[in-house]
């Protein structure tokens, strides 16, 4: 099986410290820090990267599902809304909102949804964090679909 792999430097305390995030690949490095994950400050988060991941593990795998009963998408978008809470053990993911609209040519909204539905439960991403956190998904069907 496949290894991915990304880093992470950090130098100072929690709150003044910053670092850099890098993947393994190299197409994305960027900062980030205290304020960046806690607050509104500039730079990234790891729960801004989950999303990431999120949106793109779901799109993948809505388009496979389609795609496997005959309906090639015009295109997909997903937003994933990783929502971080404070709890008695400390900040958690208590929540991840997925939102996806995709055109697809010739299928009907209920046959449509319930495609997305099989695509948020076999989404590796989803997976790995069910249990963790809540993952809701709103769908819908946009341009040229049937009644």
């Amino acid at each position: 099986m496949t290894i991915r792999e990304a880093s992470a430097k950090w130098q100072g305390t929690l709150k003044e410290g910053s670092g850099r995030l890098r993947l393994g690949s190299g197409v994305f490095e960027g900062a980030y820090s205290f304020p960046s994950r806690f607050e509104n400050g500039p730079g990234t988060n790891p729960e801004e990267l989950i999303a990431a991941a999120h949106a793109g593990c779901f799109s993948m795998a809505l388009s496979a599902i389609l795609g496997g009963e005959g309906h090639t998408p015009d295109s997909i978008h997903t937003i994933a809304k990783v929502h971080l809470g404070a709890t008695a053990a400390g900040p958690t993911i208590s929540r991840i909102e997925l939102e996806t609209e995709a055109s697809v040519a010739g299928i009907a909204a209920e046959d449509f949804e319930r495609l997305a539905q099989s695509a948020k439960a076999g989404c590796l991403v989803t997976r790995a964090l069910a249990g963790v956190a809540t993952i809701t998904l709103k769908a819908s069907l946009v341009g040229a679909a049937i009644e």
